[in-house]
C-alpha cells in the first residue's frame, strides 16, 4: 500500500511540475483587464488575454506576466472585425479599415482575376490586415467577351471597362462554358468563392446565373451576389432580384450570399427579408450582409443609374455626387454626359433620405434582419491617391470605406440602442467567419477570443467609438485604441503603425 501512495505522490508532483513549466511559457503580450466578448462561447466578462506566436494563449481572470503588458481596463476587447465586402484593396485603403477595427478585409462581390496574381501582388507589397478574393464573374466576362487585359487590381479593371460593348449581354453555350471554366480555374488557384455582379449586367442570361450557382454547388464554395434588380417598380423589382438568388439556392443547393441587402432591397426590405427568412426555414443556405448608411457608392456607368431608370430607385440626378470633383449632378442630360465621358468614375448616391424617419426605419430593418453580417462595401480612394500618410485633404471616398464599424457601434449600439453590444460584435466577427469557414479553413480560427484562435483583436472604448467620415472628408474612426493582426499591433493608442504589415492571405480550400 505504501508504494502505491508513493507512486501517487510522485505522479502528482510530476503533474504540478508540468503545470509550472506550462505557466512559465513565454507570453509575448498581455492585454489586461478588458471586458472580453467572445461571441461563440457567450463570454462577456473582465479577463486578461495572453498572446504568443500570433495566437491567443490564455483568456483568464488570473494575473498574467508577459514581455509586454498593456492595461486595457474600461475597454471592450473582441475579435477583430471581418469585412466580407471591401473593394479598398490597397495598403492605404486597408490602413483606414484597420483604424475602423477591421483585421480581415475580403474582396468577394467583385472578386479578382486572375486571383493567383492578386494574391501574389498583395503579398509582395505587404498588407496591414488579412486579405482574400473570390473569382470575379464580371471580370471573367470582360476578359473573354471583350478581350480586356487581365489586371490584378480588380476594381480598377472593373471601372475601366464599364463601357466595353459585350460583357453585359447574354452569351451562347460555348461562351458560357468558357466563363465557367475560367471561374473554376480561379477556385483552384485559391479563390474563396464566386463574385456575381449581375446587378451591373442585368441583361445577362438567367441560365448563366443558374449555371454559375451549379458550379459553386459542385465545388462547395459560396457565391456573392449583387442582385440583378434594385427597384420598387414592376417588373424587375428588388424582390424579384432576391427571389432569383433564393431560386438558385433551391435549385442547386449552393450557398448563396446576398451583398448589401440594405441598398439592393431599396424600400422592399421587409418583403426581401421575409422571403429569405422563409427560405432559410426550408434549409436553404442563404446569408446576408448590410452596411449602416442610406447612401451608396459605385461607378457612374452602372446599368441601374441610367437617367431613364433613376425613377425606379426613387432617385433624381441630384441624388448623385461625383466623388473626385464634388459635383452634384444637375439633371438627366448632365448624368448622361458624365456616363459617356467616364463610365468608371466613382460616385456617391442617396438611395434614401437619412433625415427622413421612415427612411431611417427602412435602413434599420435591413441592419437588424436576423443573422445579417455587417460589411462595409468599402470603395477605393479617389483624388491624389498616392500611398502617403496622413491622407491628403483632396482625397475622397464614401464614408462607409472609413467608418462602417465605428458607426455600427456608435450609432446602432450606443445612440439608438437597437442592437445589443454583444450581438453587434457577433455580426462583425463570428458571423462573417462562419459564413466563410466551410470554404476557407483559416476562418475557423477567426472571429473568436479563445485559446488557439488567431490573435486578430480589437480593443475599443464603447462610450467613444464613432465615425466622423463624410463624403467630403476622409476622417479615421475614433475610440478604437488597439488593433492586432496575428498578434502584431497595426493600430496602437489609436495610431496606425506604418512599419507593420502583418496581413496574411486567406485562401479557399481548393487551392492547389
Amino acid at each position: 500500500m505504501e508504494i502505491f501512495i508513493i507512486l501517487r505522490l510522485m505522479r502528482r508532483s510530476f503533474s504540478m511540475l508540468l503545470r509550472m513549466m506550462s505557466s512559465e511559457q513565454q507570453i509575448d503580450l498581455v492585454l489586461a483587464g478588458a471586458r472580453v466578448i467572445d461571441p461563440e462561447t457567450g463570454l462577456d466578462e473582465v479577463r486578461n488575454v495572453a498572446v504568443s506566436g500570433g495566437r491567443i494563449a490564455a483568456v483568464t481572470s488570473d494575473r498574467l506576466a508577459g514581455d509586454v503588458v498593456v492595461d486595457v481596463s474600461n475597454r471592450v476587447l473582441t475579435p477583430g472585425f471581418i469585412d466580407l465586402h471591401s473593394h479598398a484593396q490597397t495598403v492605404t485603403g486597408l490602413r483606414l479599415q484597420a483604424l475602423d477595427g477591421v483585421t480581415t478585409a475580403l474582396e468577394l462581390e467583385a472578386g479578382a482575376l486572375p486571383v493567383r496574381a492578386a494574391y501574389a501582388e498583395a503579398a509582395a507589397e505587404g498588407r496591414p490586415i488579412n486579405f482574400g478574393y473570390s473569382a470575379g464573374w464580371a471580370l471573367a466576362r470582360m476578359r473573354l467577351l471583350d478581350g480586356v487585359a487581365l489586371d490584378a487590381s480588380a476594381f480598377d479593371m472593373f471601372s475601366k471597362y464599364q463601357g466595353a460593348p459585350n460583357w453585359r449581354h447574354p452569351v451562347g453555350a460555348r461562351d458560357m462554358a468558357r466563363v465557367l471554366d475560367l471561374l473554376e480555374e480561379q477556385i483552384h488557384d485559391g479563390a474563396l468563392g464566386i463574385g456575381m455582379l449581375v446587378g451591373y449586367a442585368p441583361d445577362s442570361g438567367r441560365g448563366e446565373y443558374y449555371a454559375v450557382a451549379s458550379l459553386a454547388a459542385r465545388l462547395g464554395v459560396p457565391t456573392f451576389t449583387h442582385t440583378r434588380f434594385m427597384s420598387t417598380e414592376e417588373p424587375g423589382t428588388s424582390l424579384e432580384g432576391a427571389l432569383e438568388v433564393i431560386a438558385a439556392a433551391a435549385g442547386t443547393g449552393a450557398h448563396m450570399h446576398m451583398c448589401h441587402i440594405n441598398s439592393s432591397s431599396n424600400r422592399m426590405i421587409d418583403d426581401v427579408a421575409a422571403a429569405v427568412d422563409r427560405a432559410r426555414g426550408y434549409g436553404l443556405r442563404i446569408t446576408t450582409e448590410a452596411y449602416p448608411y442610406g447612401s451608396a457608392s459605385t461607378v457612374i456607368g452602372a446599368a441601374f443609374l441610367a437617367p431613364e431608370l433613376l425613377h425606379r430607385l426613387g432617385m433624381m440626378p441630384k441624388n448623385i455626387l461625383c466623388l473626385s470633383t464634388g459635383e452634384r449632378v444637375a439633371d438627366a442630360a448632365r448624368l448622361a454626359q458624365l456616363r459617356q465621358e467616364d463610365p468608371g468614375a466613382l460616385i456617391q448616391f442617396d438611395w434614401l433620405d437619412e433625415s427622413n424617419p421612415a427612411d431611417l426605419e427602412t435602413l434599420q430593418h435591413s441592419l437588424l434582419f436576423a443573422d445579417t453580417a455587417i460589411a462595409s462595401d468599402a470603395v477605393p480612394l479617389v483624388g491624389r491617391t498616392g500611398e502617403t500618410w496622413p491622407i491628403a485633404d483632396d482625397v475622397f471616398t464614401h464614408p462607409r470605406s472609413v467608418g462602417c464599424y465605428a458607426r455600427t457601434f456608435g450609432w446602432l449600439v450606443r445612440e439608438l440602442g437597437v442592437l445589443p453590444l454583444a450581438e453587434a460584435v457577433r455580426r462583425c466577427t463570428l458571423l462573417p467567419a462562419q459564413i466563410l469557414e466551410a470554404a476557407a479553413p483559416a476562418m475557423k480560427r477567426k472571429g473568436r477570443i479563445q485559446v488557439g484562435a488567431d490573435a486578430d483583436i480589437v480593443v475599443f472604448d464603447p462610450d467613444a467609438i464613432a465615425s466622423g467620415a463624410t463624403a467630403t472628408r476622409v476622417r479615421p474612426s475614433t475610440g478604437i485604441d488597439h488593433v492586432l493582426v496575428g498578434g502584431t499591433f497595426v493600430v496602437r493608442d489609436e495610431h496606425i503603425q506604418l512599419d507593420h504589415l502583418p496581413g496574411e492571405p486567406i485562401f479557399g480550400r481548393h487551392r492547389t
